[in-house]
């Protein structure tokens, strides 16, 4: 055994941190949106987001919408993301950080008036403040 003590590193090995964009920053911008209180109604024990394109193609509906299409709701739509997605993980028996799940939902183009399959994806990984969170991406997205 040495009596050497270790000296902190003064300079990180990739520099210092030029800037950080943190979750709660991505919430406020909207390019996440919380799916609130319904997350931990379909039975998430973590914090769920949606990114601004999964809500928009997945979940966004409008009065107008449902003139112009069929009649649905955003929150119906919100339940039936998080429903599935809760699904996928109960029946998943790989585990790990990522996973794929597909449900159906009526485009909002303006004219469709059938559902379509669309596969997204759910990462687990830590928060802000390290505790485990969840999102809900389109998957291109990263």
């Amino acid at each position: 055994m040495s009596n050497q003590t270790i000296k902190p590193v003064e300079h990180p090995f990739f520099g210092e941190v030029i800037s950080t964009y943190t979750r709660a920053q991505a919430i406020e911008d909207g390019v996440l949106i919380d799916a609130g209180p319904m997350a931990k109604e379909v039975g998430f024990k973590w914090p769920v987001a949606l990114t601004a394109a999964v809500w928009s193609d997945c979940v966004a509906w409008s009065d107008a919408d449902s003139e112009a299409q069929v009649y649905q709701d955003q929150s119906g739509r919100l339940w039936d993301v998080l429903f599935m997605s809760a699904y996928a993980i109960r029946t998943n028996r790989d585990g790990g950080g990522r996973l794929n799940f597909s449900l159906y939902r009526v485009p909002r183009d303006g004219f469709s008036t059938k559902p379509e399959l669309v596969t997204l994806k759910l990462i687990v990984g830590p928060g802000d403040d390290g505790c485990p969170v969840m999102t809900i991406l389109q998957l291109q997205e990263d």
